[in-house]
């Protein structure tokens, strides 16, 4: 796979060495001239030059790229990279950074972004699922089909604690994915339990989720304010 990152600091330099490691090419961009040094990470591709410029795209090779990370620390430059990724190049997937979560909800297909990638409200929310049990935490929203992923930790007085996966009817649209027990990761099948403590990870969407916390965890519910 060719990834194109745009971005070479200290964010970008980690996913290069990341994607490096796992046998992808990568090429880092940027039109700071301190953070382009190939020296870093040598065996990634590097380019002085502004990623909002059509013409520092072209010779990047957009065209041949798989994927394109917006990875700036300036909200609007990623945008502006993600939407010409998309819209000029045909790039097939975007992951841009959110740097200010007051600006998450310009981060979607409008603007060419298909994976939005918020460091603030991802350290909130693994904050909250280390603590809380019974309250279900947002992990991760995708940004195509505005899927997300949450987990609940199951509280004792569940009225589902103990139950079959395969007799639990859970909200549309809501599919359970994993479970963690005691740091052990099970693939659920109908067959398996609903333990007290399990940590439920779902796909799900957004309308979907208060009632799916309201159904696993009756009298906690805390409705979200979806800005």
């Amino acid at each position: 796979m060719r990834v194109v990152i745009a971005g070479a600091g200290s964010v970008g330099r980690s996913i290069a060495r990341e994607l490096l490691h796992n046998g992808h090419q990568v090429l880092l961009m940027d039109r700071e001239r301190k953070d382009v040094q190939a020296s870093k990470i040598p065996d990634a591709n590097w380019l002085l030059a502004d990623a909002c410029e059509i013409t520092a795209l072209h010779e990047a090779g957009l065209a041949e790229c798989d994927v394109v990370v917006a990875a700036t620390g300036d909200d609007k430059v990623n945008l502006v990279v993600s939407l010409l990724a998309k819209t000029e190049f045909g790039v097939p997937r975007t992951v841009a950074r959110v740097n200010n979560p007051k600006n998450e909800w310009m981060f979607d297909e409008a603007w060419g972004v298909d994976v939005a990638v918020s460091t603030p409200r991802l350290m909130t929310a693994l904050v909250e699922e280390a603590v809380s049990v019974g309250d279900l935490v947002r992990i991760f929203q995708f940004q195509q089909g505005k899927a997300t992923m949450v987990e609940l930790t199951l509280p004792p007085e569940s009225p589902y604690a103990g139950k079959r996966v395969g007799d639990v009817d859970f909200p549309g649209e809501t599919v359970l994915v994993g479970i963690i027990r005691e740091d052990h990761p099970i693939a659920p099948s109908r067959d398996d339990s609903l333990e007290p403590h399990d940590e439920l990870l779902f796909i799900s969407t957004p309308e979907f989720e208060d009632e799916l916390e309201a159904m696993l965890s009756p009298g906690q519910r805390v409705p979200r304010n979806e800005e």
